[in-house]
């Protein structure tokens, strides 16, 4: 996969959940659209907007990075949770981000897809990921299983753009690697 951007990964969890009346949302709602919106902004462009490695898991696929900030099991959760926090099955936005790391495009392909599911709750966008190929290819029954790229790449019809998509997440990894903290 991509090398996973933490501070854009915050603003657009902070964005989702500020389109929230309440500021806040089901964690595993919130999984699932960022998710989805990864999987478009990938169709579409042909990277992800979190870079997190997607991994299947009983309930659909998950962004693993995203799952254990959330759980408070990262090394970046402490930063996390001084914006966004958890109560018991919720997340809620305490304190704003900003979205300064987000592109148009990207506020863009959140706003979408947030709005195409606006009226599902965590279970219906469960039963929505678990039509997804790349889960059913990689159902990991009770476990998990990383879910290989180019399992997704093949679902969203993107085959043809396999090696260069792959080889430019390997460039990324390795550009994050050497130079990145973030």
């Amino acid at each position: 996969m991509f090398a996973f951007r933490f501070e854009k990964t915050l603003q657009a969890a902070a964005y989702l959940l500020r389109r929230e009346s309440t500021r806040q949302m089901n964690y595993m709602r919130l999984l699932k659209v960022l998710y989805i919106a990864d999987r478009e902004s990938l169709r579409r462009v042909g990277r992800p907007i979190t870079g997190d490695r997607v991994v299947a898991m009983e309930r659909g696929p998950v962004l693993s990075e995203v799952y254990d900030l959330i759980k408070g099991a990262h090394l970046r959760s402490p930063e996390w949770s001084d914006f966004i926090q958890r109560a018991e099955y919720d997340v809620r936005l305490v304190q704003e981000p900003g979205v300064g790391k987000l592109s148009k495009f990207e506020i863009d392909v959140l706003e979408r897809v947030a709005e195409e599911n606006r009226s599902r709750d965590e279970w219906a966008m469960v039963e929505s990921t678990h039509s997804f190929p790349e889960w059913q290819n990689n159902d990991p029954g009770k476990s998990s299983k990383v879910i290989p790229l180019h399992d997704i790449l093949d679902a969203i019809k993107r085959p043809e753009d396999e090696a260069e998509i792959e080889e430019d997440a390997k460039a990324e990894r390795e550009f994050a690697r050497l130079f990145e903290a973030d």
